[in-house]
């Protein structure tokens, strides 16, 4: 375990007020020259983050993926001035031309903190209540992998997750979806301050928002330290001491701050929340606080204190010495342990990873009638030995998403597990979800009904706009599942979906396109890196995929399933609708209009393949026509305004899935006469 004094003591010299103080002045500069952004939190939070970073967060700068640091994140990421200032006076690569650049085109300080535009930044934050959940995420993953690595006094995996968050984090209904399991988990390992200056961009916060955060903490189980002074480094350390010391629950250190502390006729308003001071309210900001460097300029003895990189090298050094010892007791563990983490570039995927996929997917019987949601499960089965970084979970629906497998344990509080029950969290599972793959180490996914990928839709996207791999299973995604009604039944679902960049939204009409769909969901690292999407059904889908030289064609997103000589028409489904169609080619071959039938499968792969395989697949003036139990707009970018599309644009009802395709529509015979009708 950790020493509890994480770094060594600042030398005599600038005193803590003087540390933090260039963190306010750093961040009164940027923002003033950049004329936008949020002084107020940093100026208020400066002494916590002098306290934390000064003289406990264990990271090296000189490599900031160093696998066993202590994370941070800024969960009110308006506040990103805080964190650059931070990151550049410790030493990362960030250099003062950057912070001059805040907010600017293809600067590295963009306006909210983006995870890969800026070394040090762990994760992209400005939804509110987000960040606090990806910390979540990240303690989990930190006490899962040392639960399954660490052996006996060889813990190679040993650090904390602290998290800066505000009142708008607080007030965001995921703030209680997240903090509640973080609590019943007891996460010892996560700390986070709360900075409770009362003021939001509307005003003082006692008009919409009074909570008793303390006590709210309390009853999520979390240890809290309460009333400290975020303006009194002895005793923000004196709570932070305590919050360490309390291994068996999370911690909340609430701070009582003034919003832009050290602006003499702005600090404690929201006029200081998301808006320059003002060059005069700027002089008198620096006169206030006895500052006389020029703007952007840290005088030398107080540059030289914050400086981190020689601390974070011994860190990493003796981490590094650690772990060849416990790789000379440990080889295989060692071995595993550098694939899952990547650590120092080590290939994510197994050795002859290609090979076993393609076996897998050759091999599989596919002869029988399978829920997709069924067919997922037995995909996981295969794929659960070759990649025990797996990590799932359901938002309390693990019996009808089909989300564990064989040999899955239910990760509680005593720290073990591959199977993480989020409980009806939807949004706070998706979050959690980037937080984890954020960490590394594991491959995490999710699952809840297709609908209810509105609650984590904003999460979803943020694991697109991060390119992390995570896997969301969405099943029950149509007016298939029938009885419960046009409240549980996907409309524009898919659609939406597949209108978020960066994720590969799969809807597979059989068990071995379910299977590669899961392939490609693992397969997603290096410069395709981002989340997936496996939409799943709930009703029984008859094989289809049957000739073994389809079987691969699959993964390229769309292929040709049935042909027929002289084809006049393509028919396009995905999904459940994909039986409906070869059906409707089989009935409009009896009528002499041969047709061909495509499964597009998943449109961003298909998308992704050269011009030349898309045009064999779905060949230039060639009339077509989509089917899809959902809204039909998607599909004019694939059947052209000559086109027709078969769909869904009206809620279902509740009725037998059977009933309700026949009621709306969605049958071979329509699918025909639509084809019929275009080569009329």
């Amino acid at each position: 375990m950790n020493a509890e004094r994480q770094v060594p003591a600042a030398a005599a010299g600038p005193t803590p007020r003087d540390r933090a103080n260039a963190l306010r002045l750093l961040a009164v500069d940027a923002v003033q020259a950049a004329n936008s952004g949020h002084p107020g939190a940093p100026m208020g939070m400066a002494d916590i983050a002098e306290v934390l970073w000064g003289r406990y967060l264990r990271h090296n700068p000189g490599n900031p993926q160093w696998v066993d640091r202590d994370r941070f994140v800024l969960s009110n990421g308006h506040g990103s001035m805080l964190l650059y200032a931070l990151l550049h006076l410790t030493g990362y690569d960030l250099p003062i031309d950057e912070l001059k650049r805040f907010r600017q085109l293809h600067s590295r300080t963009p306006g909210h903190p983006e995870f890969g535009e800026t070394p040090g930044v762990e994760t992209t934050t400005g939804p509110l209540g987000q960040g606090l959940a990806n910390a979540v995420g990240m303690a989990l993953a930190e006490r899962l992998l040392a639960a399954e690595f660490n052996r006996g006094a060889h813990t190679i995996v040993d650090h904390h997750t602290y998290v800066f968050l505000g009142d708008g984090c607080l007030m965001e209904g995921i703030s209680h979806e997240v903090a509640s399991l973080a609590g019943t988990l007891r996460l010892g390992k996560l700390i986070a301050f709360y900075d409770d200056n009362g003021i939001s961009i509307d005003g003082e916060v006692t008009g919409w928002f009074t909570d008793d955060t303390p006590r709210r903490f309390e009853a999520y189980g979390w240890h809290v330290v309460a009333e400290v002074d975020g303006h009194d480094p002895a005793a923000i350390e004196r709570a932070l001491r305590a919050a360490r010391a309390a291994t068996d629950r999370p911690s909340l250190i609430a701070c009582r701050t003034v919003i832009g502390h050290g602006s003499p006729n702005k600090a404690g308003s929201e006029a200081v929340h998301g808006a320059p001071l003002g060059a005069a309210e700027v002089a008198a900001t620096r006169e206030n606080l006895g500052w006389t460097a020029p703007p952007f300029d840290v005088p030398a003895p107080i540059a030289r204190a914050w400086d981190a990189r020689e601390t974070g090298r011994t860190l990493e050094r003796d981490w590094r010495e650690r772990f060849a010892a416990y790789e000379a007791q440990h080889p295989v563990l060692a071995e595993a342990f550098r694939r899952r983490t990547g650590l120092d570039g080590h290939a994510l995927l197994p050795a002859d990873w290609i090979g076993r996929a393609n076996a897998l997917l050759r091999g599989t019987a596919n002869e029988t009638a399978v829920a997709t949601r069924k067919a997922s499960q037995d995909a996981l089965n295969l794929l659960a030995p070759l990649l025990p970084e797996l990590l799932g979970g359901s938002a309390d629906l693990t019996g009808s998403n089909l989300t564990n497998w064989t040999g899955c344990r239910a990760v509680g509080a005593d720290g073990a597990g591959t199977y993480i029950h989020y409980g009806v969290r939807e949004f706070g599972m998706a979050a959690m979800l980037n937080g984890i793959a954020l960490h590394g180490g594991w491959l995490p996914f999710g699952g809840t009904f297709a609908v209810f990928s509105d609650y984590a839709r904003n999460a979803i996207r943020m694991a697109a706009l991060m390119r992390q791999r995570v896997v969301h299973v969405l099943t029950h995604d149509s007016i298939g599942l029938g009885e419960d009604g046009p409240t549980h039944q996907p409309i524009e679902h898919a659609a939406s979906l597949r209108l978020i960049p960066g994720l590969d939204v799969w809807r597979p009409c059989d068990r071995v396109e379910t299977l590669a769909a899961w392939i490609s969901a693992v397969e997603r690292v290096g410069h395709d890196s981002g989340p997936s999407a496996l939409l799943l059904s709930r009703q029984n889908l008859p094989a289809l995929v049957v000739d073994d030289a389809l079987r691969l064609r699959v993964r390229r997103g769309g292929y040709v399933l049935r042909d027929a000589e002289d084809a006049r028409a393509v028919i396009i489904a995905t999904g459940s609708e994909v039986a409906l169609a070869v059906e409707a080619a089989a009935q409009l071959a009896e009528r002499g209009l041969p047709v061909r039938v495509v499964s597009l499968p998943c449109t961003q792969v298909f998308d992704r393949q050269p011009r030349a395989y898309r045009d064999t697949v779905l060949p230039p003036g060639l009339p077509r026509v989509a089917v899809e139990a959902g809204v039909t707009d998607y599909w004019r970018k694939y059947v052209g305004l000559d086109g027709a599309v078969v769909g869904i644009d009206r809620f279902g009802a509740s009725a037998p899935a059977a009933d309700l395709y026949r009621h709306l529509g969605l049958t071979a015979a329509a699918i025909g006469d639509a084809v019929a009708d275009l080569l009329a």
